[in-house]
């Protein structure tokens, strides 16, 4: 445990990630207060929808970032909020860019495109981007509690799929370009081109920061249970397709030997999926957190929850 602690030490962002309700951002809050206590100037930032960070420190957080405690702050994305921004965003850029007589009918597809699927993925992986820009200045670490494993994993491949998008919608572009000028010249002025290059880069600066395993490192939480552990190892597979590494596994509620009674059942189930997470996940720091006595809750409850990380 003390060698990934050290490990992490260097890092700038660290992503809390699993399956929903295993406890992830209890964890990814006690690492990241711990982090602050330690010197660290450090952001939590919840990507979750169904936002705990509030609940857990005891204070209202929201959409801004705000402190927590010394040297720790936090900040509560809104998909929603994010998207609506997002999509202003993308008219203004549009502004100047394309003629007034068509300008209606792309606001009303940008509209529509709000209403899409991934619409809220791509503004909050802007959040993201955004946010990235701030490790060093102001803050020294960003910790990311995620949303359940699935939405949290076509968030953090968006860099890829998009940047192969951006590819062939500026190639798209350049060969329209090129036959409306009815020439071979350069198409590098085109301001739409600008737009979608300056997008491009922005994916682009994403994905090298993502798969920066000397800044960059992910964290899953699982219970053991069958379905965490079994989606957690699937997880860990499409990362490595697309070049972002994992160092360490939090096995949480774990239930203590000495807990007896009606819990020595469930105990004995525990110990087969504890086994094969320890087997499975054998390349990785691993951290086992024991079923606590108590809600955890506050700033004591999360440094106790903080010294088995």
């Amino acid at each position: 445990m003390e060698e990934l602690a050290e490990k992490l030490k260097s890092r700038s962002f660290v992503f809390f990630g699993g399956k929903g309700g295993t406890g992830k951002t209890t964890c990814a809050a006690a690492f990241a207060l711990r982090a602050s206590r330690d010197g660290r100037k450090t952001l939590i930032a919840s990507t979750d929808p169904a936002h705990s960070l509030s609940d857990i420190f005891g204070v209202a957080i929201g959409p801004k970032e705000r402190p927590i405690s010394h040297g720790l702050y936090g900040i509560e994305i809104d998909p929603e909020e994010e998207a609506k921004k997002y999509i202003t965003r993308v008219k203004e850029q549009m502004q100047g860019v394309v003629s007034s007589v068509i300008i209606q009918e792309i606001e009303r597809q940008i509209d529509a495109a709000y209403l899409s699927p991934g619409s809220e993925e791509a503004a909050t992986f802007d959040k993201f981007v955004e946010l990235m820009d701030e490790a060093g200045n102001p803050y020294d670490l960003i910790v990311f509690d995620t949303a359940p494993t699935g939405h949290t994993l076509r968030l953090l491949t968006l860099p890829e799929i998009l940047g192969a998008w951006m590819d062939s919608l500026i190639a798209r572009r350049s060969r329209a370009v090129k036959l409306l000028r009815m020439t071979s010249s350069s198409s590098k002025d085109d301001p739409i081109i600008k737009v979608l290059e300056k997008r491009k880069a922005s994916f682009e600066k994403a994905r090298a920061i993502l798969t920066d395993r000397s800044i960059t490192s992910f964290v899953f939480v699982i219970n053991a249970e069958k379905l965490p552990v079994a989606e957690t190892a699937k997880a860990l597979s499409l990362l490595r397709k697309y070049g972002i590494a994992a160092d360490g596994i939090v096995i949480n509620k774990v239930i203590p030997p000495e807990a007896g009674g009606l819990l020595e059942k469930r105990r004995a189930i525990q110990e087969k999926y504890l086994a094969e997470a320890r087997t499975k996940f054998s390349y990785l720091w691993i951290a086992e957190i024991p079923l606590l006595d108590s809600d955890v809750d506050g700033i004591e409850g999360l440094l106790r929850v903080a010294a088995f990380l």
